[in-house]
């Protein structure tokens, strides 16, 4: 395990977000492509509110469960043979002919050395929505697809 400056980075500054990596089941450790942007790293507790009879000064905050909101992960527009594509395809594309299979997924924020510093594991994950963001003449961008994954639960491993 590194030490605790390593972890927070050269200086004693947070570490950069740009530096990251998100490892899929179904790529087998080969190289997919590159996100843009990874968002949705979220877990919030739902409780529920109970009224004391008698007490009305406040009401209690109960604790229910742990809820994820979708994790989301946004790239170019990857080609056909792309293991991610075929995922995706094989979920929105074939009429539930074929069950829907989950993965576990990983996200790793990187230090300047390629050595994770940060990590997050999702278990059960599976795509939900899949889009292409619009296009435009008058833009000069690369063409952008998001993919929304629901899953089970989240761990953060560093």
């Amino acid at each position: 395990m590194p030490d605790a400056n390593a972890l927070v980075g050269k200086g004693g500054y947070p570490p950069s977000a740009f530096y990251f990596k998100v490892v899929f089941s179904a790529t087998m450790g080969m190289s997919d492509t590159s996100f843009q942007e990874v968002s949705g790293i979220t877990s919030e507790l739902e409780t529920e509110t109970v009224t004391e009879g008698g007490e009305n000064r406040y009401q209690l905050q109960l604790p229910k469960a742990v809820k994820h909101p979708l994790l989301e992960l946004k790239r170019g527009i990857a080609s056909a043979t792309s293991p991610l594509v075929i995922w995706c395809r094989s979920v929105f594309e074939m009429d539930f002919a074929v069950p829907i299979v989950p993965m576990p997924i990983a996200v790793y924020l990187m230090d300047e050395n390629q050595v994770p510093i940060r990590a997050w594991t999702f278990a059960n994950a599976f795509p939900v929505k899949w889009e292409v963001e619009g296009f435009g003449s008058t833009k000069n961008e690369v063409a952008i697809e998001k993919i929304a994954l629901s899953y089970t639960y989240s761990n953060r491993l560093i």
